[in-house]
């Protein structure tokens, strides 16, 4: 189980690749930040948007999720505009 909402198969292979690796990081924690912001936004990714979430998937998860919650701040190779998404994303998603 992924606890993704949305449908895989009509991803491209690329696109439902990252999803997976989105749902599945170690900690349950990143798994719902990155796994609730791919859902809403991974279908729509352009080429480049794509390159930069794969970038942040590498990125381990203590330090990823230090950067999302504004514990630290990502470097600027780092601080891309899927990055700025995420944690906009993940601030809106902490109000409700």
């Amino acid at each position: 189980m992924t606890g993704s909402k949305i449908e895989s198969q009509a991803l491209d292979t690329r696109r439902r690749r990252l999803l997976f690796r989105a749902w599945h990081r170690g900690i349950r924690e990143m798994d719902l930040i990155l796994g609730r912001f791919a859902d809403a936004h991974i279908a729509q990714f352009t080429d480049t948007e794509l390159d930069q979430f794969e970038q942040l998937i590498e990125v381990p998860d203590p330090e990823l999720f230090a950067w999302v919650t504004g514990a630290a701040s990502p470097p600027p190779g780092d601080d891309s505009a899927v990055f700025r998404r995420l944690r906009d994303f993940q601030g809106q998603q902490a109000k409700r």
